[in-house]
């Protein structure tokens, strides 16, 4: 049994949010068994939803059948002890498509991915998220970022004609516009945290009315992320501040070095703690050996030979 759209809206906001990687063999295919173990993993380490296949785990570079096992593994190994929300993405047409898919193989959700290179109207935006809602009856969450960006009128509108779209997530960090939204649609959805290393962004948002956020770290030092978190909500700056300036900031300058690296550190993370995921797809590139060198020098400074 999936979870019903208003009970996945109050678990997500009630904790932190990962975004497993997706394992990859050598040769570039699936590795289910490793993925299946991550996915354990990010339950025990009390992650309170899974975005599966997200941006972190290389939805667009997987077919619609690479991510139906995606999903379905997740959701197997998961068992509903949490829920698994599933990306879509492209036009309108492979989107409905990629969601009825998530939905068949046990997916309690799914995050709405921006549409491939296009930027549209926001007439477009809305018809895109109104198909994408009516092809399914699990929760719908938006992501606000790149060439995806939200009027509040048009995700009002949405959420009027369309009660399983249940949260914004916001990956722009555009003050005036999430102040907009909340304004206008209040405790309607639930609110995400969705920059690249959100830790960065974490207290601010709170402030906004983001009580969560999605981790990618969490795949590799979970219980790290785990401190980090609570520490955000429980007003505990000297441990937010001694992370971002030991871990966090160090972590983004290697971050920032090459593009699409947000992604390709975290498997270089899972490498460094002897979990590896495999490589990362084309077009990404992973970190090269001395990279990966120095981010093991960043965790270990940061937090002792005992990573975590």
């Amino acid at each position: 049994m999936t979870m019903e759209p208003a009970r996945l809206k109050t678990v997500v906001g009630s904790g932190l949010l990962a975004f497993p990687v997706t394992h990859f063999r050598a040769d570039g295919t699936f590795d289910e068994g490793p993925y299946r173990a991550s996915i354990a993993s990010n339950i025990e380490n009390e992650a309170v939803a899974l975005f599966a296949p997200g941006g972190t785990g290389e939805f667009f570079s997987l077919t619609l059948d690479e991510c139906r096992k995606v999903v379905s593994a997740a959701a197997a190994e998961a068992k509903g002890k949490l829920p698994i929300i599933a990306g879509v993405g492209y036009g309108t047409a492979m989107a409905v498509e990629f969601a009825r898919a998530a939905e068949q193989e046990g997916a309690d959700g799914i995050l709405v991915l921006p549409q491939y290179l296009l930027n549209v109207e926001q007439e477009g935006l809305y018809r895109h998220i109104a198909a994408i809602c009516q092809a399914v009856k699990i929760g719908v969450i938006v992501y606000n970022r790149d060439n995806c960006l939200f009027a509040a009128e048009t995700l009002e509108k949405l959420a009027e004609n369309h009660p399983n779209l249940i949260g914004f997530k916001d990956g722009q960090g555009d003050v005036e516009q999430l102040v907009r939204v909340r304004r206008r649609l209040g405790e309607r959805l639930v609110y995400v945290g969705g920059m690249p290393t959100a830790e960065i962004f974490a207290v601010p948002y709170l402030a906004a009315g983001f009580t969560t956020y999605s981790s990618a770290v969490f795949n590799f030092i979970p219980k790290t992320a785990q401190r980090f978190y609570k520490a955000v909500r429980s007003g505990d700056t000297r441990t937010t501040d001694d992370l971002l300036e030991k871990f966090f900031i160090p972590y983004i300058a290697l971050r920032n070095r090459r593009r699409g690296y947000a992604v390709s550190i975290v498997k270089a993370g899972l490498r460094v703690v002897g979990k590896s995921a495999g490589p990362v797809r084309s077009p990404l590139t992973d970190l090269t050996d001395d990279e990966t060198a120095e981010l093991k020098r960043i965790l270990v400074g940061a937090l002792g030979d005992a990573i975590h």
